[in-house]
């Protein structure tokens, strides 16, 4: 996510009881308290843990303990202890939203995000003008496949908040996830702009590719790259929108660095594949491939590119029928219908090649019917 959701999403509240100083040979219940609750703004955050633990044993139905403690078992990556915390400590509020707050942004970050979109429409329901509760609804709400109602949900608390960059990232995220990829990679790109986002650079590039957009695509997603190089995928999708625009050279470097990675990176290794192959690069280029294949067997594309080596290899047989069976399962795709057609008259199958042939100047009609929104 972009950093300032980050941000948003990681706010935890602390409830701090002052309380006078006791003197005692051993730690009383009010010095742990203060002592942990110490801890916990200085981020020793095992120092509070302890404290509270030991605070909670001497008296169990202390809401502020339950609350902090689960604050600072979220710090440390304990979301099931936090979760359980709040739980234990909200029969005893009286105010519960700020403690609702603290478990759903619990399960937000544990993954869970059924039971986090659950309090997030709880809390919404009840703070209905609280943007920062929308916006994280809202993307509960994407992440669980529902963006229509994170669209119905943000669009409305746009115009008045138009520089939040969490609402134009939440909302433009919606947007693209509903099928209306260009108002929302318009708004992503904004939030790209403005708030120098690697997160959102990529979104908004891996979107124009999607649009065929590739040079735009291509500067987003250097930018992406340049911005944190180690963002999950970045590598791969730069290297595509590069052999998209043409820079095959730059293309190759970047799909051998997200190898690096990820050596099981099925798109990396297909169009790394690909792009050695057409290098005539055999040797090296078959074992990109075959792993391709092997990672996704089902893949059109990785079923084309082996097709395409076996005939580039002098294997016509076996390449003729990886292809009829990919224009069998996709009738209208142009190119393995050209390949098919090269590959018969080599076979000397004149009239196969023939009646190939018309299949293609069919399907470049239609094509070139449809314009440049075509196959």
């Amino acid at each position: 996510m972009l950093q300032t959701m980050r941000a948003t999403v990681s706010v935890l509240i602390i409830f701090a009881l002052f309380v006078s100083a006791v003197p005692a040979q051993e730690p009383n219940p009010d010095q742990l308290l203060n002592s942990a609750i110490d801890a916990q703004q200085h981020g020793d955050y095992q120092t509070a843990i302890r404290d509270y633990r030991k605070l909670l044993e001497l008296r169990p139905n202390t809401v502020e303990a339950k609350v902090n403690l689960g604050a600072a078992l979220v710090h440390v990556g304990d979301f099931d202890g936090a979760i359980a915390m709040y739980k234990s400590a909200l029969p005893s509020v009286s105010q519960k939203n700020a403690v609702l707050l603290n478990l759903a942004l619990a399960y937000y970050k544990k993954g869970d995000f059924q039971n986090a979109d659950e309090q997030f429409e709880t809390l919404h329901k009840a703070r209905p003008n609280d943007v920062r509760i929308a916006i994280l609804l809202g993307d509960t709400d994407v992440r669980l496949g529902k963006p229509a109602s994170a669209v119905t949900l943000l669009e409305p608390l746009e115009s008045g908040n138009a520089q939040n960059l969490d609402l134009e990232y939440a909302y433009g995220s919606a947007l693209i996830k509903a099928g209306k990829r260009r108002d929302g990679v318009a708004r992503i790109e904004k939030v790209a702009k403005l708030g120098n986002s690697a997160d959102a650079y990529l979104l908004a590039g891996s979107t124009l590719l999607d649009l065929n957009e590739f040079e735009a695509a291509r500067r987003d997603l250097d930018t992406a790259l340049r911005l944190d190089p180690k963002l999950p995928g970045v590598y791969t999708l730069a290297g595509t929108a590069r052999d998209k625009t043409g820079d095959v050279k730059e293309a190759e470097t970047a799909f051998r660095e997200a190898l690096k990675l990820k050596p099981d990176d099925f798109e990396a290794n297909l169009y790394l594949g690909a792009i050695l192959y057409k290098r005539r690069d055999l040797d090296e280029a078959k074992p990109y491939l075959d792993r391709a294949l092997r990672l996704n067997p089902k893949s059109s594309m990785a079923r084309y590119e082996a097709a395409m080596f076996e005939s580039t290899s002098g294997q016509y047989e076996a390449a003729a029928q990886d292809l009829e069976k990919l224009v069998k399962d996709d009738p209208s795709w142009l190119e393995p219908h050209e390949e098919l057609a090269a590959l018969y008259y080599r076979l000397h199958r004149p009239a196969d090649g023939t009646q190939e042939r018309k299949i293609v100047e069919k399907l470049t009609a239609e094509q070139q019917a449809k314009g440049p929104e075509g196959r």
